[in-house]
Order: C-alpha cells, then sequence, then structure tokens
C-alpha cells in the first residue's frame, strides 16, 4: 500500500505540473471557425471526401494511415502540416526520425487531395486542413463517427526531428509518460483513452509490439484459446531474437478494418498488442483510465461521442507561429519557394 500511495502522489504532482505548463503553452483558443472556406473554397469538403472514399474503396488501410498521419502532425509542433515536408538541404523533416520511419504511409494520398484543390482553389486550402479533414473522412468511411472539423490553420516552414522523438507517445511507454505528453498537448486522460481506442483500425510493426509478446501478454491475457492462437501467430512473424521488424499485426484482431469499440474489448481480456495500450488497463496506477476502458467497451456510442470531441481537441491544437509567419503550401511536401 505505502508504495502504492507513493506513485500515486506522484502522478498527482506530474499532473499539476503538466496542467500549469498547458496554461502556458495553449492560453488561446485556436483562430479557427467551421466556415472559414465559405467563400474562398466552399467545395473543400467534399473535395476531401471524395477522394478519401477512393482511396479507402482502394484499401481500407489507408483510413488507418490517415488517421496516424493526423495524430503525428499535431503532437509536434500543433497541427500545422510539419509532418508532411521531406527533407531538403535547408530543412530536416520529420519523416526520418526513428519514431515515424517505416511507421507513416499515406502521403501519396494527402498529395492528390492537395493537387485537388489546388486545381479548384489555387493558394486557399493549406495543407494542415486538408490533412485534418481527411482524418475525420477517414474515420467515417470505415465506420467510424462524424464531427464538424473546425479549418483556418496555415502550413508551416519549418519541421521539428527532435521533437518526433519526444513529443510523441512510444509503444512501451508507461502510463505516467504517456499521460504526460497528452497533457503537455492540452489533452486530457479522458481524450487519452479515447484517441488510443483509434488503435481499433491499423497495424503495428513487430518492433513495437516485440516487447509486449514476450513480456507480460502471458501475465495481462486471460489465455483463452484465441488468445493462444493469436499469441502464436504472433511469435511466428516476430521473432524475439530480433529480424523481421517491419512485419505488421492487427491491434485490433477482432475486426482491424471497422471503426468500432472492439478495441477496448481486447483490453479488457488483457490482450493489447502493444503495452501502451494495455497499460490503460493494466497499470497500477489506472484507476481512471481502467474505468473508462470498461465504460467504451459496454458503450459503442459513448465512445464515439468522446472520440469525436478529443479529435476536435486534437485538430485544434495550433503552431502559433504559423499565424505570424506561416502560409499555404502549394504542395505539401515543399515550402513555397
Amino acid at each position: 500500500m505505502e508504495i502504492k500511495s507513493t506513485m500515486i502522489i506522484i502522478f498527482n504532482i506530474l499532473s499539476v505540473f503538466s496542467l500549469c505548463c498547458l496554461t502556458f503553452l495553449h492560453a488561446s483558443d485556436p483562430p479557427l471557425s467551421l466556415d472559414y472556406y465559405k467563400s474562398t473554397c466552399p467545395n473543400a469538403e467534399a473535395i476531401v471526401r471524395k477522394e478519401m472514399e477512393c482511396a479507402v474503396q482502394s484499401d481500407l488501410r489507408n483510413a488507418a494511415f490517415i488517421l496516424r498521419l493526423h495524430f503525428h502532425d499535431c503532437f509536434v509542433q500543433g497541427c500545422d502540416g510539419s509532418v508532411l515536408l521531406d527533407d531538403t538541404y535547408t530543412l530536416q523533416g520529420e519523416k526520418k526520425a526513428p519514431t515515424n520511419l517505416n511507421a507513416l504511409k499515406g502521403f501519396e494520398i494527402i498529395d492528390r487531395i492537395k493537387n485537388t484543390l489546388e486545381s479548384e482553389c489555387p493558394g486557399i486550402v493549406s495543407c494542415a486542413d486538408a490533412l485534418t479533414i481527411a482524418a475525420r473522412d477517414a474515420t467515417l468511411l470505415v465506420g467510424g463517427p462524424y464531427w464538424d472539423v473546425p479549418v483556418g490553420r496555415k502550413d508551416s516552414k519549418a519541421a521539428s526531428f527532435s521533437q518526433v522523438e519526444t513529443n510523441i507517445p512510444g509503444a512501451n511507454d508507461g502510463l505516467l509518460s504517456m499521460i504526460s505528453k497528452f497533457m503537455y498537448q492540452s489533452l486530457s486522460v479522458t481524450d487519452m483513452v479515447a484517441l488510443s481506442g483509434a488503435h481499433t483500425i491499423g497495424k503495428a510493426r513487430c518492433t513495437n509490439y516485440r516487447a509486449r509478446i514476450y513480456g507480460d501478454y502471458q501475465t495481462t491475457a486471460t489465455m483463452n484459446t484465441i488468445a493462444e492462437s493469436n499469441l502464436k501467430s504472433l511469435k511466428s512473424t516476430c521473432p524475439a531474437a530480433g529480424g523481421r521488424d517491419n512485419n505488421e499485426a492487427p491491434m485490433d484482431y477482432i475486426s482491424p478494418n471497422l471503426f468500432d469499440n472492439s478495441y477496448y474489448h481486447i483490453l479488457l481480456r488483457g490482450e493489447g498488442l502493444l503495452n501502451s495500450d494495455q497499460q490503460l488497463y493494466s497499470s497500477i496506477l489506472g484507476v481512471q483510465t481502467s474505468k473508462l476502458v470498461k465504460q467504451y467497451a459496454e458503450d459503442q456510442i459513448a465512445f464515439f461521442a468522446q472520440f469525436s470531441e478529443s479529435m476536435v481537441k486534437l485538430g485544434n491544437i495550433t503552431n502559433p507561429e504559423t499565424y505570424v509567419d506561416g502560409e499555404v503550401r502549394k504542395n505539401c511536401r515543399f515550402v513555397n519557394t
């Protein structure tokens, strides 16, 4: 009990510290609105939707790719399109940072969306906005909820290779580390658990779940016939000794291409693929997070409602510098010349 009390005290101190930092980092509401393109590019959302429909129809995994791109963009400098920038002689982008390398896909989808937007409304719709709208449509097209997307973001002329490693939660992060990283972005514990539900679609690489399947998976899992079969399959494609790092497995093996609440059912059974996922339910500090996991497992409508709200909050993380020195990129991969 003494150890648990000490850990809870540490958690409370960390929470207060993080919240103090939040007030400083995100003190004002972002200058975004729902009708930003009403007169300048009224068909902007329709264009994004059509391109996303084509992308998801061609490959359901494209929905997960775009959702992940949006998340990785917003956690570094805010939702400013910085993750889309290629490396140049004068700019080091974020794509080759260890956490992003081999993990991010779907850039060509944003390229197609941007090309169509430029044909209809040259120089009007930012890449940051296009990606944010696309993330909403990606979710909707695989069975997830709809939400209105505030727009008006500007694209950054810079990127941050280093912030990728410090800001983005890792697959083996503990609960306190994850909470700290979300709070740094003005996102609450509730936001964290809801946004983690995006793992109901998409896959993870062997390098990110190796520690889990050869670690405490058997400790947390109920190890019924299905769980044993799934673990055996995971180990067959992800050897303990290393290699095959880029082999992939679905984070929700029940319905990997459908946006639903089965991810939370998997956590309740102790079968989360990533350590960071299972921590939400199994961590000794997860009093609040485990309650939320249970709630969303029992009530998909509640999960959808909170996910929509949390995605708006995520999308509203802005980069203040872009409203002073930002731009609308003509090509999402490069700063305008």
